[in-house]
């Protein structure tokens, strides 16, 4: 299945329907102001992410395994997420832009046990080809490496990432009204990771998640 030796993985919550048309709205705004930023499909999958590690291919089966055992007793399918704004980081010149989910502490007990799962597996210096696509900017390979601890624990900013545009544009954005929406999560994966953090490739699906619509 996977012919590199290290991968870039994201253990990801799948978000339901009403987040997915939410972001995929931002995705649009974010285009118009900066029309070379990628859409939000397949290869570019809406998502909150719960851990960013380099793992070698051949533990993967085992890491599956291991984030199954979290899944089934922490239900995370029964989550009630809820979010706050927008918030952006500046990556290779552009705003990534994501939607930003509220912590609670069901979310964060999650978070930690899937750190805890997979930490038996994860590895330091991945390189670009990690990940999927050639064109990895040094950013995205140093969020990735250095995932824990500056994104994790209580840096953990659960978040749906939109897209990206020009940073004026954004700011602009991010001053306007923001009217709050509760979503769920359908699933749980895990996706190989593409430039900018993107969701660009599915790996593996908890077998209890909803069919992708």
């Amino acid at each position: 299945m996977l012919r590199v030796n290290i991968i870039a993985i994201d253990v990801l919550l799948q978000p339901d329907l009403t987040m997915i048309g939410k972001s995929r709205a931002v995705n649009a705004r974010l285009r118009e102001n900066f029309p070379a930023g990628y859409e939000l499909d397949a290869s570019h999958a809406p998502h909150v992410t719960l851990l960013q590690r380099f793992v070698r291919a051949k533990d993967f089966d085992a890491v599956t395994a291991a984030l199954t055992k979290v899944l089934v007793a922490e239900r995370p399918t029964e989550l009630r997420l809820k979010t706050k704004g927008y918030e952006y980081a500046v990556w290779g010149r552009q705003a990534v832009t994501a939607i930003i989910v509220e912590r609670t502490p069901e979310l964060m007990r999650l978070h930690q046990k899937v750190i805890d799962a997979v930490a038996p597996f994860s590895v330091s210096d991945g390189t670009a080809a990690a990940f999927v696509g050639n064109e990895i900017n040094p950013t995205t390979i140093g969020w990735v490496e250095t995932f824990i601890p500056k994104s994790s624990g209580e840096n953990y900013v659960p978040h749906v990432t939109a897209g990206i545009a020009k940073e004026d544009f954004v700011k602009q954005m991010k001053a306007e009204p923001y009217e709050a929406f509760t979503f769920k999560a359908d699933g749980v994966a895990i996706y190989q990771l593409g430039n900018f953090g993107t969701a660009a490739k599915m790996l593996w699906q908890n077998q209890t998640s909803e069919p992708r619509r």
